[in-house]
């Protein structure tokens, strides 16, 4: 039953994100939670404060027009007290006037319902080509070195 409960949970949080609430995520967040966003381009990071966690959001939502997260699949292990969570989500979006697609990995650990980490891989490559594309088209965030902090 919690495991369901949790991946009901996560696939409410993709819902929200897809209206642009990533509130939805920030505000579960425990005191030192760190998000990771791997890959060295405007999205990539290690994110260990609040403000940072935020302002990565910010970003990905001035980059991605139109963003849609579709859950594919989330898999949950654990107790309340040490659960991980891996979501398999589909992505597109509009990125500087053309369609962008790519399959996001995600892990989340989890700690009495408060996500202590995140952790985010994206077929990089696809990713960072995308972002100079629209770096080159005047899209100033698209440009901005990885988030750290």
């Amino acid at each position: 039953m919690y495991k369901m409960i949790v991946a009901g949970q996560v696939r409410k949080a993709f819902q929200a994100l897809n209206r642009g609430e990533y509130g939805s995520v920030t505000d579960q967040l425990a005191p030192g939670a760190v998000y990771e966003f791997v890959g060295d381009h405007a999205l990539g990071g290690r994110r260990s404060t609040p403000e940072v966690i935020l302002a990565g959001f910010t970003r990905m939502f001035e980059i991605f027009e139109a963003g849609r997260f579709d859950v594919v699949d989330v898999l949950v292990k654990g107790t309340p007290w040490r659960t991980r969570v891996i979501s398999i989500v589909d992505i597109t979006a509009t990125v500087a006037g053309e369609p962008y697609r790519n399959r996001m990995i995600q892990v989340l650990d989890l700690k009495w319902a408060r996500i202590t980490a995140i952790y985010s891989l994206e077929d990089t490559q696809h990713l960072a080509a995308v972002l100079d594309r629209a770096a080159s088209r005047g899209v100033r965030q698209a440009a901005a070195a990885p988030l750290f902090g």
